[in-house]
């Protein structure tokens, strides 16, 4: 059976992106780290840690405390999650109107064209 694909909501987002750049971590880490960006408290911070890992996107070691998280999915395996997820929902599948509008929208370099052929 295919793995499911991994689709993040916003706030997700928001803790992986910052859980990569300070693994292995723990909540009062990533509440700290995100205090400027977020009015989250401790509590809120664990609470969505603790979902996160009952979702299999995070590994928690509640052998020491504070509980030591890690992430369980890569930032390429959600990048693809919320790429397919796009492709599904807002282009009903077809890959053509999802890259023409990437085309349109994106101003694309001659670098970013050598980038994808290779």
């Amino acid at each position: 059976m295919p793995k499911p694909e991994i689709e993040l909501t916003e706030s997700e987002w928001i803790l992986i992106k910052a859980i990569w750049e300070a693994e292995p971590c723990t909540a009062p880490d990533i509440q700290q780290k995100l205090a400027k960006q977020t009015a989250w408290t401790y509590s809120t911070v664990r609470t969505l840690m603790d979902r996160m890992v009952t979702k299999g996107l995070l590994k928690a070691d509640k052998q020491r405390s504070p509980t030591i998280y890690h992430s369980a999915v890569s930032r390429a395996q959600a990048q693809k999650g919320e790429l397919l997820y796009a492709l599904k929902h807002a282009f009903n599948g077809a890959l053509s109107p999802m890259v023409q509008c990437l085309l349109d929208t994106k101003n694309v370099t001659a670098d970013d064209l050598d980038q994808i052929k290779e």
